[in-house]
């Protein structure tokens, strides 16, 4: 696909509903007992291998359009699936659903696609291990497929038996592995504690709040109570998505003559990062209307076009950015000198190598402008953009920020459109309508 330059952005913006917290309302809906109406829910492909997953531990659920209606048979009431799971290229299914398989009193096997089958899942199975979980990758670095093994022998008596409850010292803060704890948490035999280095994105323990389970927040650490049975919402609404908007962000602040309002985005504060590191370098962006729903703050961003400067950053504030990094990097080529993000090596376990695709494929646009260590990512600011036919690796971010990238330039032809389905299904429409 050819992505011509862009002169402007100008008017109103609407972009999906958030990501993680669909992926969220999907499974805790399923693990309630009376029926949630979800709005807004993002209906693309990782957020559907999270339906179809819940689909098969027994959940009834029906979409229509960005509106779902869910069913569950209540946290005990897990059915064993008839099927291999697959949870497509999506991380967070896999991850947090593994958590909740750990104290099933059956067994369940996951796949996924190329990409996802390649990610290493050793850092979420330490801990469900040491909880009492017995789960098999295929080779030592616990990839894909993977099967979770119930911890006791057949005949089985009708309640499950629970995992133990573990204090558990996160060596990288993730959300996605926190969560994974959380809800094999529900099912341990006392209080589960989670200590992270960082605050990572806490829509788990916001959401899970909201179904009546007690979650504490003390410091560094997350603790979480068994629970009995989940109390649903009637309704979840799902903001915008924070990391869909970040390319718009993006794209209106460095074009000239830009002006643009991005609709009810979803700005909880473990996932503005974005938004702080912009202003940083001189982005001028403003929050309006802002509101609440369900525990989650959500705005009107109203983004007019900047000069940016090139900053430094790394340390707590990545786990509050890192998915949009591949935009933010977009941003750092068109700001005047150099900037350095540090701690940034969980860009390497992605769907893609992040950090090498940005060397490889964003330095054919403007050469010499990236940078990576092992860790970090560094960008010269300023340099010559041109033409280029680029990769995305079937990777929806890097795609969708070679695409802003060309468009703020001289154009890009990237190899793989579809990949961006994944998290943002009409981006293409929306970026040739030019607003």
């Amino acid at each position: 696909m050819k992505i011509l330059p862009i002169e402007n952005l100008r008017g109103v913006i609407e972009i999906p509903g958030d990501k993680s917290i669909s992926h969220r309302s999907i499974i805790f809906s399923s693990l309630a007992d009376t029926p949630v109406e979800i709005e807004n829910f993002l209906n693309g492909a990782d957020c559907l291998s999270t339906v179809a997953c819940m689909k098969s531990f027994g959940a009834d659920i029906k979409i229509d359009g960005d509106k779902v209606f869910v069913k569950g048979n209540g946290l005990h009431g897990l059915r064993e699936p008839e099927n291999v799971l697959d949870a497509g290229n999506s991380g967070t299914t896999l991850r947090l659903l593994l958590g909740l398989a750990a104290p099933q009193n059956f067994i369940t096997t996951f796949t996924g696609d190329s990409s996802l089958r390649q990610r290493p899942m050793g850092r979420v199975i330490k801990p469900l291990t040491e909880m009492g979980a017995s789960i098999v990758g295929r080779n030592e670095n616990k990839n894909l497929p993977i099967t979770v093994i119930p911890a006791t022998s057949y005949p089985l008596p009708p309640t499950f038996y629970p995992l133990k409850s573990i204090t558990y010292q996160m060596p990288v803060a993730s959300a996605q592995v926190k969560s994974a704890i959380i809800l094999a948490g529900l099912y341990a035999d006392g209080i589960t504690t989670i200590i992270e280095p960082a605050p990572s994105r806490d829509h788990t323990e916001k959401m899970l709040s909201a179904f009546g389970v007690r979650i504490e927040k003390v410091g560094d650490a997350v603790k979480v109570y068994p629970a009995e049975n989940l109390t649903a919402p009637k309704k979840i609404t799902v903001p915008n998505d924070i990391s869909s908007a970040a390319y718009w962000i993006v794209l209106a602040t460095v074009l000239k003559n830009s002006a643009v309002t991005i609709k009810n985005v979803g700005v909880n504060q473990t996932r503005t990062g974005i938004l702080d590191v912009m202003k940083e370098m001189g982005a001028q962006i403003e929050l309006e209307n802002l509101r609440e729903s369900g525990g989650e703050l959500s705005a009107d961003i109203k983004v007019t076009s900047s000069k940016l400067r090139g900053v430094e950053i790394g340390g707590a504030i990545i786990p509050r950015l890192i998915d949009e990094v591949p935009a933010l990097a977009v941003a750092a080529a068109f700001a005047e000198g150099t900037t350095i993000i540090h701690d940034v090596g969980e860009l390497r376990v992605k769907e893609s190598d992040r950090l090498k695709a940005i060397a490889d494929e964003f330095n054919k646009i403007s050469a010499g402008s990236f940078e990576t260590t092992a860790t970090d990512l560094i960008i010269h600011g300023g340099l010559k953009k041109t033409y280029a036919e680029c990769k995305t690796y079937a990777d929806h971010r890097i795609a969708m920020a070679l695409s802003i990238f060309g468009a703020a330039s001289e154009g890009v032809e990237i190899d793989d459109a579809d990949c961006v389905k994944i998290s943002y299904p009409n981006f293409f429409e929306r970026l040739a309508v030019r607003f």
